[in-house]
């Protein structure tokens, strides 16, 4: 029983692994394509990275109840991490020409891979098998997914990406936060003593029968909500002087080489 507690998580993982490794796959066909071949193809490439996002979840959370994490564990995480929500996002900008504008695929997209690695890394130095509490820094599927899922939004209303300068600024913008100290919301742990437990718990049920609806539709301005909603504490916590100190968090790491309270990432 014990072997399977252990297993169990690792398999979840393998699952984000190969969803990751579908897409770029998917991805490395994209110059062969055109048309509606092309659009089906984006789709599929986008959906993989969903469901490894999706995996990645199942994987935290089982290792949790079954309290079966281990330090292999978090960094196989955050080493399938970067194949899933850095390599094969920024492979899929660049392979389908999602940004026109000269070289700035390439950059923009390496830029981003940097920035995920460094957050992964970050997360690596600071991670121990303890209970987590907020993470530090916008976590990379919520990165990946915030890309993604604008693609499916945009495919979804118009046929293809539209509006390349939003693309490129939220592209910019989630670089930027996944190596910010801004605070982000872990998922509920389900024990619902506390009153913001509840409300994540409802508000996860009001997401999921929204994605019943039409999840190309409704996945966006999710992951959009979720990120804004990081910055807009940061900023009323720095206005109002709750918190003061939070900020400096992740320096303090890298100077120490300690541990903090996280647990799996993402």
């Amino acid at each position: 029983m014990n072997n399977i507690r252990v297993i169990l998580p690792g398999m979840f993982t393998m699952g984000n692994l190969a969803c990751g490794f579908g897409s770029i796959v998917i991805s490395g066909k994209a110059h062969e394509l055109g048309g509606v071949a092309r659009l089906h193809s984006i789709n599929e490439a986008v959906w993989l990275i969903l469901l490894a996002a999706f995996f990645d979840f199942l994987d935290g959370m089982v290792a949790r109840f079954s309290r079966s994490s281990s330090r292999i564990g978090i960094e196989l995480d955050s080493l399938t991490d970067i194949v899933s929500f850095g390599v094969a996002p920024a492979i899929l900008i660049i392979n389908f020409s999602l940004i026109s504008r000269g070289n700035w695929a390439w950059i923009l997209a390496f830029v981003y891979l940097m920035a995920g690695s460094f957050r992964l890394a970050r997360f690596s130095l600071s991670a121990s098998a303890e209970e987590k509490s907020n993470f530090i820094g916008l976590p990379i599927p919520s990165a990946a997914g915030a890309i993604v899922t604008y693609i499916l939004f945009s495919n979804e209303v118009w046929g293809m990406i539209r509006f390349e300068k939003f693309f490129i600024v939220l592209l910019i913008a989630t670089t930027a936060l996944m190596v910010s100290t801004i605070e982000y919301e872990t998922m509920p742990k389900f024990d619902f003593s506390r009153l913001k437990d509840r409300i994540k718990v409802l508000f996860l049920l009001v997401v999921a029968a929204a994605l019943t609806i039409n999840a190309s539709l409704v996945m966006f301005p999710l992951a959009l909500a979720y990120i804004l909603y990081g910055v807009f504490k940061m900023i009323y916590m720095i206005i109002t002087g709750v918190g003061k100190g939070t900020f400096q968090y992740p320096a303090a790491i890298f100077r120490r080489g300690g541990r903090d309270k996280n647990s799996e990432e993402e």
